[in-house]
């Protein structure tokens, strides 16, 4: 932590980065487009693993992009107003917003798994590490068609990433982030273990 930046800074990056991560934007999408509570369709999340059971994919892309802009808004944001060498700052304000996304108050604290915001911070405060992220969750999603375990291989490789290429900041941020997104995706981790982990765009009762 840079001792030119007053500690209330870094609350206050933490505190808006969570009500910009706490927007429900696939909630808001599916409503706009007149399909009902997504909370009330598949697994029960926001995300937009959840919305493409819809059977909309341009619903669940704009989910997707949305999702993954919040993390990378606050980020650049907080870059742009700091400066580059505040990479401390910067990543606070995107835990921040992955934790507003899956904690989000306006929904009771119930929101989504974090990994579109995750990856949308990753790509703003160390591009080629959330490129190599988003590529390993191509690869991993095309492979097996199954998003959560794309998601869990992506988020335990994406601090690895970071430490080889000599972003140790990065590293330990995304290591807790990574650490988040595999407890947020218990239920999922069960159900790969048991063979019963839905494909991705099959839709779920």
């Amino acid at each position: 932590m840079s001792s030119a930046i007053p500690l209330w800074v870094y609350f206050d990056a933490l505190v808006g980065g969570y009500f910009i991560g706490s927007i429900p934007f696939g909630l808001l999408l599916t409503r706009l487009a007149g399909l009902g509570d997504i909370r009330a369709i598949g697994s029960g999340n926001i995300g937009a693993t959840n919305v493409l059971r819809t059977g909309n994919k341009w619903l669940a892309l704009a989910t997707l992009l949305l999702d993954g802009g919040k993390g990378a808004f606050v980020v650049i944001v907080v870059k742009a107003l700091a400066g580059e060498e505040a990479i401390a700052l910067a990543l606070l304000a995107g835990i921040g917003a992955v934790i507003g996304h899956n904690f989000p108050v306006w929904l009771k604290f119930k929101g989504g798994k974090g990994v579109a915001t995750t990856m949308g911070l990753m790509l703003a405060a160390a591009p080629l590490v959330g490129l190599l992220a988003i590529l390993t969750w191509g690869l991993m999603a095309a492979l097996f068609r199954l998003s959560s375990l794309a998601a869990l291989v992506a988020l335990g490789l994406a601090p690895v990433y970071a430490f080889v290429l000599g972003r140790k900041e990065e590293a330990i941020a995304f290591a807790a982030l990574g650490l988040l997104g595999w407890v947020r995706h218990h239920a999922n981790i069960k159900r790969l273990l048991k063979g019963e982990e839905p494909r991705i765009g099959a839709k779920k009762a």
